[in-house]
């Protein structure tokens, strides 16, 4: 594999430390609720972190500590949230999978941001050329009519809409060959809309066949799918994993460790060293105090 500079395997290693963390935090009993980390697929947010713009708006789902992280480099404020301690991105009432920040939103219901992205594309398309929305969905999510529906209207009034498709192979419980007839290539070209797929790690190699694309959207405003083929390497939440012995389950840092040995062992370290930090730092914090608007 190609070596990544220091910067963007840190980012990949902090998203990682982190969801290790929550997944620590759990099993010790200090974190209600549940969570969905991003294990396997860090790289697909830090791929596209320096092809999005502050003005462009992010639209992620119940699986998205990674592309929180990627936009804003944020463990503190993220850990805060979801222990809904004092600094909390959402004062606490969010919680891991509800977050809003400037212009980046997350929702644990799936289908339901593509129809608010399109909305907004619109809005974009109309005030603010050149920007657009960025919004992450999974392989599962196809089966929901919104989707469709979203996706008609941004092709017919050919709205700055990026995609972004984490196909991990399975749906909460139900591996994709099992739900979906056809491919998401088919359905988006159903609509006239470009498909882009990646099924490779190297992130240099992804940005630089996603940047032209993604530079069309803005230029000339269309939709735009691209499907990354990538595997979850945890459980569907904190403890359900359902998936039977032998399902496909690559872990790119794995190959990318095994290539780059020292790098990889030095930047993990201070990785996880900052996660422990911010993690015994927020535990420390008073509860987050909520007060309507």
């Amino acid at each position: 594999m190609d070596r990544l500079s220091d910067d963007d395997l840190a980012l990949l290693l902090l998203i990682r430390s982190f969801e290790l963390k929550l997944l620590e935090l759990f099993e010790r009993g200090e974190l209600d609720g549940t969570t969905h980390t991003c294990l396997g697929q860090e790289y697909v947010p830090v791929s596209l972190r320096p092809l999005l713009r502050e003005p462009d708006w992010v639209f992620s789902n119940h699986r998205g500590h990674g592309h929180y992280l990627a936009r804003f480099g944020d463990p503190e404020g993220l850990l805060a949230e979801i222990m809904g301690r004092k600094g909390a991105v959402c004062e606490g009432v969010g919680g891991s999978q509800h977050l809003r920040r400037d212009r980046y939103l997350s929702t644990g219901v799936q289908g339901q941001s593509l129809p608010v992205a399109a909305g907004v594309a619109l809005r974009l398309k109309r005030h603010e050329p050149g920007a657009l929305t960025c919004v992450y969905i999974g392989d599962g999510t196809w089966g929901e009519g919104s989707v469709y529906e979203a996706m008609n209207l941004a092709q017919l009034w050919r709205l700055p809409l990026l995609v972004v498709v984490e196909h991990n192979g399975i749906a909460q419980s139900t591996p994709t060959a099992l739900q979906m007839a056809g491919t998401i290539e088919g359905r988006a070209r159903a609509f006239g809309i470009g498909h882009h797929r990646v099924d490779r790690f190297e992130i240099p190699r992804i940005r630089d066949g996603l940047a032209p694309l993604i530079e069309s959207v803005r230029a000339d405003p269309r939709p735009l799918v691209v499907e990354f083929a990538t595997h979850r390497l945890g459980p569907h939440s904190k403890g359900d994993d359902t998936r039977p012995p032998g399902f496909p389950r690559t872990d790119w840092y794995a190959a990318y460790r095994a290539a780059h040995p020292g790098q990889a062992a030095r930047v993990e370290a201070e990785a996880r060293a900052r996660v422990d930090e911010v993690a015994a730092e927020v535990t420390a914090r008073p509860p987050a105090a909520w007060t309507a608007a």
